[in-house]
């Protein structure tokens, strides 16, 4: 599926539902842990380095699975891709 990527932007600084800051591993295998601000804004979930104003990226929350993996972490599977997102240590922004 393709997005307009200026839209996306524009998505991105709407209210969020939901916001924190989290510890995130990305998709590959070894990943290191970074600290992102997450936003759930509609159906996209737009993660963020903590000191910039513009996504580092998006996951469509749609054909996926949450996973609780440790007791602060979860990972998110979309079955398009297979991509995950690890995450730990939440603490809410909103």
């Amino acid at each position: 599926m393709r997005y307009n990527e200026k839209e996306l932007q524009a998505l991105s600084r709407q209210p969020a539902e939901l916001a924190a800051e989290l510890g995130m591993r990305g998709p590959k295998k070894g990943s290191v842990l970074k600290r992102r601000l997450v936003k759930l804004v509609v159906n996209f979930l737009f993660y963020f380095r903590t000191d910039e104003a513009e996504p580092v990226g998006a996951l469509l929350l749609e054909h996926c699975r949450v996973t609780q993996e440790e007791p602060s972490g979860f990972s998110i599977t979309t079955s398009s891709c297979g991509e995950a997102l690890y995450s730990t240590e939440m603490r809410s922004r909103k």
